[in-house]
């Protein structure tokens, strides 16, 4: 028998929980308000409760509350795939201290802003959250994400509006990492939503037409006898969306002449595809966005090149790059722009984006990344008055010399943020301009706060919509002091 619990009839608005879902344990006692001990009682697992939804929070998912126990309290659940206001029946799949995950079984009253899904794999694959809302929506629920997390982790009230750069919403991605399985018959996709579990696909309506071309031509030919040690392939399209490379992630048991067969076969049928590296296996974390790799084979070229309105990039193969190919030039232009002087430093550089562009406006350049991968498209793409630093950034501002004030400080640091040590070195460097691109809002707010305490004001915000139909951020905060 399965029970049934029917939700709050009232909003706790002082309930939101708009961490990322790795640091929801964490955050939990503090965004609640109540110590673990006396939390509210999870529903049963597989127990079907009656929702009504809050909000959308930052992960995807929807915010609802079971009806109050015998002690008073209710309990928060979080549900994907719905929307504000919907009322939906949900079974009860994951029970944790403080709260429980859900699924929808049956939509009971749907919003009247709920479109049709474009693709035939919304809510089966895990790359998509909110094909079921339309685009305008999407943005309006983001930037609300966005000001609710700086309010409630960095107290931070954005007062300004937070100003919108929107994206095509279709077929925006230069970049695609699929998952490969070649038994018992060859196939790409992606892994199941909230799972390991792999789900085959033929194309993917938020990755670029050439790469959907790959995805389609790949299942076409049955793989080209793939070898079985390769695991993973990550796809990356030029700025016109011409030409392609590829690099595929292996196992320790792969054989180079295996590989290397492969990459020739590949090459032959797919003319727009130029190069196709081969790495060892590892998988990324959240700290860790672009791993340094070791090339097992190498076939045609290893990186490919990318032009920008005012620019053009070298791109390796593994490297890190931003997926967007619609925002780039709006994304540089806000970063770099407005400002000039003698010294500025780009920090986490990557391959020179943003480095690049300032060295049109400031005399010296200390252009700081860590990756073995990146460092080699960093020295290419920067000119001599760039000074490439091969190390972390903790590392540079720790044991950097007391010289000139910098001007500007431009920081783009990985899903982890950039931490205390970092945050601290930038109150003690003091430059009068610093430009933080983010791509995580809880992260954001957690460096903001001693920024904001040492003086710095925010003069712009902006939330670039690098990644329509999902629930990710890109935000450009422009502090001054």
């Amino acid at each position: 028998m399965r029970r049934i619990l029917p939700s709050s009839s009232h909003r706790a608005d002082v309930v939101c929980l708009l961490c990322p879902p790795r640091t929801r344990g964490e955050f939990l006692t503090e965004l609640f308000g109540v110590s673990r001990r006396s939390q509210a009682r999870a529903p049963a697992l597989h127990s079907i409760v009656l929702l009504s939804i809050e909000k959308l929070i930052y992960g995807g998912d929807g915010l609802a509350r079971t009806a109050a126990g015998l002690d008073g309290r209710s309990m928060a659940v979080f549900v994907p795939f719905v929307l504000p206001g919907e009322q939906v029946e949900a079974e009860i799949r994951q029970e944790k201290p403080g709260f429980a995950r859900g699924n929808v079984t049956r939509l009971i009253e749907a919003s009247p802003d709920r479109i049709e899904p474009r693709c035939p794999y919304f809510q089966r694959c895990g790359g998509c959250h909110y094909q079921h809302i339309p685009y305008e929506r999407q943005l309006g629920f983001k930037a609300q994400i966005l000001r609710e997390t700086l309010q409630r982790i960095a107290k931070i009230d954005l007062k300004d509006e937070i100003r919108l750069h929107p994206s095509p919403p279709w077929n925006y991605r230069n970049r695609a990492r699929l998952q490969v399985r070649t038994a018992p018959e060859f196939a790409v996709g992606y892994y199941r939503f909230g799972s390991r579990e792999f789900l085959p696909v033929r194309e993917c309506p938020i990755s670029s037409p050439l790469i959907n071309r790959i995805i389609a031509r790949l299942s076409e030919l049955g793989g080209l006898e793939c070898p079985p040690s390769v695991e993973e392939v990550e796809l990356l399209a030029d700025a016109g969306d011409e030409q392609l490379l590829a690099w595929a992630f292996c196992r320790g048991d792969a054989a180079k002449d295996d590989l290397l067969r492969w990459g020739e076969a590949l090459r032959r049928e797919l003319p727009y595809l130029t190069g196709v590296s081969f790495f060892s296996l590892r998988h990324r974390t959240e700290e860790d966005s672009a791993p340094d790799l070791r090339t097992i084979a190498q076939s045609g070229a290893a990186s490919l090149r990318y032009r920008t309105g005012n620019h053009e990039y070298q791109v390796s193969a593994g490297a890190f790059f931003q997926v967007n190919r619609h925002l780039l030039d709006e994304l540089i232009s806000v970063v770099c722009g407005g400002v000039s002087g003698d010294l500025a430093l780009d920090l986490y550089a990557g391959g020179g984006l943003f480095s690049a562009a300032l060295a049109k406006n400031f005399h010296h350049i200390f252009a700081v990344e860590a990756s073995q991968t990146s460092l080699p498209d960093l020295r290419h793409n920067v000119p001599a008055s760039v000074k490439v630093v091969g190390t972390r950034t903790e590392e540079y501002l720790r044991s950097r010399p007391a010289r000139k004030r910098p001007d500007l400080i431009a920081l783009d640091p990985p899903r982890a943020g950039a931490g205390k040590a970092v945050t601290r070195s930038l109150v003690e460097l003091g430059a009068q301009c610093i430009r933080y691109v983010s791509c995580d809002p809880a992260t954001l707010a957690r460096d903001l706060s001693p920024l904001v305490a040492a003086g710095y004001r925010i003069e712009e915000a902006h939330l670039f919509d690098l990644f329509p139909q999902t629930f990710h951020i890109e935000t450009v905060m422009l502090l001054a002091r």
